[in-house]
């Protein structure tokens, strides 16, 4: 085993092997999908798979090694100050495409959700370490799931021919039938009882819930492979690059602009700056696609922003030091 005078650590040999693990497995889902050696429902099923049972194991375990602290509001927080931000980007930048309705509602849903669930929690583990995962669980479940639900809901109705305004009670109802947000929610509350004494540590079954966690990272990433699409629409080039730009670069910038400005330090803030530089949002393509809003565009932020994430994400830790 090497030691730090001679090469990597075995933290940074870790760390490594991960990083290129999810290229590789992304890769492979597209290889599958152009060989066509799954059936055409594959990444459904998969990505079923990850919202049902990968996911919510991951948070149960990840909610029982968090402790209580202010440090928790950093994530809570960022997410909406980001979608905010973002948006208001987006609408100032409407002229550079001349108005034009569905490029501006899809770029109004891509640029500020992000894609902080099925890229975001397997790259905080690769490249900030697995003890990073429980805020970027928060980030994620606590902001940009409920910003979708809310936010993108109310865009697509706005941008979108046809489709009706959401009511309350649909946006609650997608709220609390997606798995991973009520399993947040009861791990919330089975750590509390555990706090105040009602419940005992249980780490037989943390241990078992974790190796059910640990298919979330190869099966999400060959679900996303199986349905990227790299296609550079010319037609779009000059929104694409706004969009790309935006949402991998400005936006971690301005997060950490305002961590610094705040006072914000620590694993929670350097985890929120991280997701803050995700990609777009995979869900957040589909509904954009769905509902007619520039297709193409869609296509091609979702696709390009995960190739072009490999690059961007791992100089953040180094940018913020």
């Amino acid at each position: 085993m090497l030691g730090s005078s001679q090469g990597l650590t075995p933290i940074h040999a870790r760390s490594m092997a991960n990083t290129l693990l999810i290229p590789l497995l992304l890769g492979l889902g597209m290889l599958l999908a152009r060989r066509e050696r799954l059936p055409p429902s594959a990444p459904q099923v998969l990505t079923r798979f990850v919202i049902d049972i990968s996911l919510p194991a991951m948070i149960l375990v990840q909610l029982s090694r968090l402790a209580p602290s202010g440090e928790l509001l950093v994530p809570l927080l960022m997410p909406w100050a980001m979608l905010a931000l973002s948006a208001g980007v987006v609408l100032l930048a409407r002229p550079l495409w001349r108005r034009e309705r569905a490029i501006t509602g899809a770029l109004l849903l891509l640029v500020p959700l992000g894609n902080t669930s099925f890229l975001g929690l397997p790259m905080i583990e690769a490249i900030l370490g697995a003890e990073a995962l429980p805020y970027g669980i928060l980030y994620d479940q606590l902001g940009s799931f409920p910003a979708l639900a809310t936010y993108g809901s109310v865009i697509v109705a706005l941008f979108a021919t046809g489709v009706p305004p959401p009511t309350p009670g649909a946006v609650a109802r997608r709220l609390f039938t997606f798995p991973p947000f009520l399993t947040l929610l009861v791990g919330a509350l089975l750590v509390g009882a555990r706090l105040l004494g009602f419940l005992p540590p249980m780490p037989g079954l943390i241990a078992l819930l974790d190796k059910v966690a640990a298919s979330l990272v190869p099966v999400v990433m060959v679900a996303v492979g199986l349905q990227l699409r790299i296609r550079i629409p010319r037609e779009n080039l000059l929104p694409l690059a706004f969009g790309l730009t935006t949402k991998l670069i400005l936006a971690p910038l301005a997060a950490l602009a305002i961590s610094r400005l705040l006072g914000w330090e620590g694993e929670a803030t350097r985890v929120a700056i991280f997701e803050a530089g995700m990609p777009p949002m995979i869900t957040a393509g589909a509904l954009a696609i769905d509902a007619r809003l520039a297709p193409k565009l869609v296509a091609a932020l979702v696709g390009f922003g995960i190739l072009f994430a490999f690059v961007t994400l791992p100089l953040w830790p180094i940018i913020m030091g």
